[in-house]
């Protein structure tokens, strides 16, 4: 067996990126934007520019050449990459999870993980992983997934379906949810490299919204992989989540709803603009001048300043040692993401007809907005998780 690495959670040691930099990559990324809605292909252009800024490997630890960005950073990062383009922070945000856990991929086989990392480094080594079957729906509700892995001579050969994977066709690697032919099988991740023999992928991806996530079907027909990159099998049970080990749940809420907000936001210039700019011949001023429109305008600040306060207060906490529990964390993702849909509702409210006008990208903003209700978990669990909590059940 490989050794494995050990390393303490990431902390911010190379500062913060500056605020300009953020700004110029938030506009160069929405300069393209819709383009990248309308075609649905893989936003290859935006990940060339957060290379150039050294950005992919913002969460890889220092000491193999990455940033070492905290929380609180990393989602400042996240955020305003998603105002930009957020399908390109949602491809984002799975590596810079698997790099900023200690207790996820850094304990994998020392040789593979420093690959991955240093890839990131370089700009490239993006990883997805890949769970969701067309029969066992999303993994976070039970049930063992029917892609299975079964022993070979060299290692492992890979076979079954995964749908909504995010990142499909720019990924460099597919970190594959699947159980061993075993007796008794073994259920996690293997790593499978996306360019392996009898890996396809089929153009499944025609959505509402975050249409540049290329969430397409990935197909494995006896695809081959070493048998190290079993990186990380369990027994069913041993998969069942241990006290405090809250990182990957943590770090899921908060993203997502940075990601979502960053949309809203996005959503709120352009609004804004809009409004100060907008001239009826019957009102004679702007629309910005109306005291109902500038009291609905002011409900949307005060939605996103309360996911603002939310999202960086929970960051900070993480960042001293201290971040939120399980329930916490996922009620902050449900107050965000539903405020964000709001926020963008609103401004549909204002604009009228325009607001839902492909000329502008109001429209876009809340197709996009709206998928932030699909990704896990999904309110109902958050909230019968709450409920419960608050008996003491």
């Amino acid at each position: 067996m490989s050794a494995t690495l050990a390393i303490a959670p990431t902390v911010p040691t190379t500062g913060p990126v500056p605020q300009s930099v953020l700004d110029s990559i938030t506009a160069r990324l929405a300069a393209t934007a819709e383009s990248f809605d309308r075609s649905a292909e893989f936003p290859a252009a935006n990940f060339d520019i957060l290379a150039e800024e050294g950005l992919v490997g913002l969460t890889v630890s220092p000491h193999l050449g990455g940033g070492g960005a905290g929380w609180a950073e990393s989602l400042r990062v996240l955020g305003a990459v998603a105002r930009g383009e957020p399908s390109t922070a949602l491809i984002l945000f799975m590596t810079y999870g698997y790099h900023a856990q200690p207790t996820r991929a850094q304990s994998w086989p020392t040789h593979i993980y420093e690959t991955l990392a240093r890839q990131a480094v370089a700009g490239g080594g993006l990883i997805g992983g890949l769970r969701v079957e067309p029969e066992l729906g999303t993994p976070v509700r039970g049930g063992l997934p029917e892609t299975v892995a079964r022993r070979t001579a060299g290692g492992w050969a890979i076979s079954g379906r995964k749908i909504y994977s995010t990142g499909s066709t720019g990924l460099s690697w597919f970190a594959v949810w699947a159980r061993t032919d075993e007796p008794e099988p073994r259920v996690g991740t293997f790593l499978v490299a996306a360019d392996s023999p009898g890996v396809t992928i089929a153009p499944a991806w025609d959505h509402l919204g975050m249409r540049a996530t290329v969430s397409h079907e990935v197909v494995f027909d006896a695809t081959p992989t070493p048998a190290d990159h079993a990186v990380d099998i369990r027994k069913p049970a041993d998969w069942a989540p241990k006290p405090g080990d809250t990182a990957l749940g943590f770090w899921n809420a908060l993203a997502i709803s940075t990601i979502y907000d960053g949309v809203a936001w996005s959503a709120r210039d352009w609004l804004r603009d809009y409004l100060k700019g907008r001239v009826p011949t019957n009102l004679g001023a702007a629309l910005a001048t109306l005291p109902r429109v500038q009291e609905k305008f002011g409900e949307i600040d005060a939605l996103l300043q309360v996911n603002r306060t939310l999202i960086e207060t929970a960051a900070a906490r993480a960042d001293a040692g201290d971040p939120p529990g399980a329930v916490e964390a996922n009620s902050i993702k449900f107050v965000a993401t539903s405020n964000a849909i709001r926020a963008v509702e609103i401004g549909l409210e204002l604009t009228g007809n325009p607001g839902l006008s492909r000329n502008n990208p109001l429209e876009r903003h809340y197709r996009d907005v709206l998928c932030s209700r699909i990704h896990s978990p999904q309110n109902d669990t958050i909230l019968v998780a709450a409920g419960r909590a608050a008996f003491g059940l």
